[in-house]
C-alpha cells in the first residue's frame, strides 16, 4: 500500500490455516514523525489482528492513514493464502 507518508508492505505466516505472525517488510517512513507512528501502531496492529485472525480490527488512534494501509496490507496477504 502506498501512503502519503510512504509505503506500508506486511507479510503473514500462516499454520493450520491460522495467522501465525505478521512481519512488517515496509512501513511509513517519510519523516521522523511517521516513523514514530510507524513504531507504535505496528506493534498495536500486529497484536490486535493475531488475536482476531482477521484484519477487521479497529485502527489505532492518531495512527489513521498507517493502520488503514496496514489493515489493506493484510487483507490482501489473508487474500492471497485463502484463508
Amino acid at each position: 500500500m502506498q501512503t502519503r507518508f510512504g509505503p506500508v508492505q506486511v507479510q503473514i505466516t500462516v499454520a493450520n490455516g491460522k495467522i501465525t505472525d505478521i512481519t512488517a517488510l515496509q512501513l511509513t517512513n517519510t519523516d521522523d514523525k511517521s516513523i514514530q507512528i510507524s513504531n507504535r501502531a505496528a506493534p498495536l496492529l500486529r497484536s490486535k489482528v493475531l488475536a482476531a485472525q482477521s484484519a477487521d480490527v479497529q485502527t489505532v488512534s492518531g495512527a489513521t492513514i498507517t493502520s488503514d494501509a496496514y489493515l489493506t496490507s493484510v487483507q490482501a496477504a489473508i487474500d492471497a493464502a485463502h484463508l
